[in-house]
């Protein structure tokens, strides 16, 4: 028997195990992840922003933990080699509702201890000549990275400390009794003391094998992505964000220089209608049936008939999408609007139609399961990880 079990390849997952046996050497760990490699969805799968925490509800675990995160991110990949890049951010304001909002965010950064400059259009301009906004908050802080090695990196060093990481387990039962929790799947059946679980887009069920009574489902959004051709990835030096709608937890198509040297602009937010099918069309029976039967589903589209058909028309339709980004980069083209592979994020949706915008976990006498943890988790991975580690101590005080 283990004296730790993770299920989860992720960089939440892999950071946890990571933190454990960092806390705890000598321990025994096993991690467990479905697919083939580590990382291969959520983590896999973004535009590798390391965030400020500008935009989080001050005080929420959000805030809290992206702050912390992005300074623990940026000493780990420095301690390990791991190319990154503060390559600063801009939240361009394009009318008045946009710069009272900015205003606001501006406030809230404040409050979250997040250092930004308040610029005019003409600063604007003069920081990024092919950028146009009536004003602009910029972070200096914000970076670039590649998630994929960070979760890599911590793996080895799970390895390198006595853990064990198998590939390709699917779990398909969760038993807990007072002395341990045992997982099994067509591939084996292990047994631990403690248990986390940090599933993504399979959360919910796996909280639902494990006996947990939550209310909420996770609902997939398609993130789809372009990639500017090579002769247009100096376009712009900084990353370009709209302002964000404060009722929505999805950020808006924004230009991303990548650490490998690309730019991309994305991702906007599509129902999908299967949790890990990345090809435009991709449909899932079993995942499309339970999110279309779910009444909390029904209430959140009721509530954003406008912004979902919105959405879905520029999905369709490569022009709409481009007047997204035009409202900020004019001279962007239809031709510049190259295919990347779309991402997937896990959104949990409660019955009442509320989506849970703050990072949520749920624990049972001998384990802990994270049911919430979209953006901006890969920036705060590290302290997620110290977060949940002290949640499972807990259980031995």
């Amino acid at each position: 028997m283990y004296d730790y079990c993770v299920i989860g390849g992720g960089i939440v997952g892999v950071a946890t195990a990571h933190r454990i046996l960092e806390r705890h050497p000598g321990a025994s760990l096993l991690l467990v992840e479905k697919a083939g490699r580590l990382g291969l969805h959520q983590t896999g799968h973004n535009s590798g922003v390391i965030h400020s925490g500008i935009y989080y509800e001050p005080g929420s675990l959000k805030a809290r933990l992206c702050v912390r995160g992005a300074r623990l991110t940026k000493e780990f990949a420095a301690a390990h080699g791991i190319p990154f890049k503060e390559c600063g951010k801009l939240l361009v304001a394009t009318d008045a509702a946009e710069h009272a909002r900015m205003l606001a965010l501006y406030e809230r950064s404040v409050a979250n201890g997040v250092e930004v400059e308040l610029l005019d259009a003409a600063e604007l301009v003069r920081r990024e000549p092919r950028v146009t906004g009536v004003g602009a908050l910029f972070v200096a802080s914000t970076g670039i990275i590649d998630y994929g090695k960070i979760t890599r990196t911590l793996a080895d060093d799970v390895r390198a400390a006595g853990g064990e990481i198998v590939l390709g387990a699917e779990i398909a039962a969760i038993t807990e009794t007072d002395s341990e929790v045992t997982i099994s799947g067509p591939t084996g059946s292990w047994q631990a003391s403690r248990l986390v679980v940090c599933a993504g887009l399979q959360a919910d069920r796996m909280a639902r094998l494990a006996g947990l009574d939550i209310d909420l489902r996770i609902v997939p959004f398609r993130g789809e992505y372009y990639q500017l051709p090579p002769e247009r990835k100096d376009l712009v030096t900084t990353l370009i964000y709209p302002i964000p709608d404060p009722e929505l937890p999805f950020l808006g198509v924004h230009l991303s220089p990548t650490i490998d040297g690309a730019l991309t602009v994305g991702p906007n937010a599509v129902l999908g209608l299967a949790r890990e099918g990345y090809r435009k069309g991709s449909v899932n029976l079993r995942d499309a049936r339970e999110i279309l039967g779910y009444r909390g589903f029904h209430r959140v589209a009721a509530a954003n008939v406008r912004t979902g058909l919105r959405e879905m028309r520029n999905s369709l339709f490569k022009r709409g999408y481009l007047a997204e980004c035009r409202r900020y980069c004019p001279e962007l083209t239809v031709a510049d609007l190259l295919p990347r592979e779309a991402g997937i994020r896990a959104q949990a949706v409660l019955r009442d139609g509320t989506l849970a915008h703050d990072f949520l976990l749920e624990r049972t006498p001998r384990s802990v399961h994270v049911l919430n943890a979209p953006s901006p988790a890969a920036t705060s991975a590290l302290p997620i990880a110290e977060y949940i580690t002290n949640r499972l101590d807990d259980f031995a005080q």
